[in-house]
This record gives C-alpha cells, structure tokens and sequence, in this order.
C-alpha cells in the first residue's frame, strides 16, 4: 500500500493509501504468444536482465518477426473485481540502432463483478504518432475490438534510445465497463485524453488482473526488436 500521493505526469493525481503492485517485470509466469491481431507471425522471449537496469532487475522482450507482425507477453499478477482506477507506471528502454519496434502497446486486463473482461489498452502508435486506446465497437456479448487515435502525441521513433524513459498512463472505469482513458505521461510531460470508450468482454475468464506488453513490428520483411522495462508498476483504487 502507498501512503503518498504520486503525481502522474502533470495532471492526475493517484490519492494515498491505493493498491500499489510494483516490480512487475521480475515475477514469474511471464507469458509469450504472436498476436493474432497483427499480421505476418512472430516468436518471442524475455528475462530478467541486470543491465540495462535502474533497479538491478529489469525485464527484456525480445521477438523475431516478419511482415509486421507483433508478440504479445503477458502476466496474471492477481484478483480484484471492485477498482475502477488504474495508473499503469514504467520505465522504458530502447537500444541503439533498433529501429524495427514500430508500436509499444502496454495494457491492464480487469475482470469485474459483471464476469466482464474489462481491457484498458494503449498503445504508442509510431504509425500515427499518437497514443492509441482499444475501443469495443460492438457489445460486451458481441464485441469488435478496435483502436482510436487520441490527440496525445507519442512516436517510439522521436525517443531518445539507449536512455530510459518514464511512462505513466492513466484510466478508469465504470460499474458496466465503459473506460475513460485519462492521460498519458512521457518523461513527466503529460497529455490529457478524457476519451471515455465500452472496454468490457464477456470472455468468460475467471477473476484475474493482467498485464500486457507488446512490441510490434516495423517493416513487410524480417527483423528483431526488443525493449526493456523497469520498475513496472500496477496502482488500483
């Protein structure tokens, strides 16, 4: 538990005494899989690495791809039905000369009292420039997931490589599922969304909180991408 107020970016403010679960990237039970929602395929890897680290143990992602393809890796990090605010907080780590990651999607999966799965997705879109949210566009029972552009700016390509840098995204929810996407911060420069989109599913899964990050690819070939996060850190309320 925090017993401080945290700052998230310039705008939001996370109250003291929230759920903090924090170091992430070094649990166990890390999941890697292609995401059937980018095309071409791709395989992928990570671990706890020591270097390049801010605290000693950060965590590498590491795929092969080819035709834009995209992996997915995912973590189950324990149960709560009844948060409806979330900061999803982490530090980011691209090398040099890796410039096949094109998009950096970081997600938090809730399933709620409804039984709904409820995906807070954003991704930084170096396609558009912006960060991205997930939109259902259908209905929870008959969903069509999607992606919005938001007026929030981020290209993976603009960021300095070989340096880390500090991401914190905001959002909330209410009782049905509906997300509003609050804001996005960039090494402590925070652009403000206030999208509010239906992110609930019924998928039938049982009580979980998850965490996503996927890298995607960046040319119609083959290539490699990798980045490193740190001090990845879940805040609910």
């Amino acid at each position: 538990m925090t017993d401080v107020a945290i700052i998230v970016g310039n705008s939001s403010s996370v109250p003291a005494n929230t759920s903090n679960v924090s170091s992430l990237q070094t649990f166990g039970g890390w999941l890697s899989v292609h995401d059937g929602g980018t095309p071409g395929s791709s395989n992928g890897w990570s671990a706890v690495v020591s270097s390049p680290s801010r605290t000693g143990a950060a965590r590498k992602f590491a795929m092969n791809y080819s035709y834009y393809g995209g992996q997915r890796y995912s973590l189950s990090f324990g149960d709560d039905a009844a948060a409806t605010n979330f900061v999803l907080d982490t530090w980011v780590f691209i090398p040099n000369g890796d410039d096949n990651l094109k998009t950096l999607e970081l997600d938090t999966n809730q399933v709620i009292g409804t039984g709904a799965t409820v995906i807070y997705g954003m991704q930084c879109d170096g396609w558009s420039g912006t960060w991205d949210v997930a939109v259902n566009k259908g209905s929870a029972t008959s969903p069509w997931n999607t992606w919005a552009h938001t007026s929030a700016p981020c290209n993976l390509q603009s960021w300095g490589k070989n340096e880390w840098h500090h991401i914190q995204l905001s959002y909330s929810r209410n009782d049905t599922g509906w997300i509003t996407y609050k804001s996005a911060a960039v090494d402590g420069a925070s652009s403000p969304i206030n999208m509010t989109v239906l992110g609930a599913y019924m998928l039938g899964w049982g009580q979980t909180l998850l965490v996503n990050v996927q890298i995607n690819g960046a040319t119609s070939g083959s290539g490699s991408a990798e980045v490193t996060l740190d001090n990845l850190t879940i805040q609910r309320w």
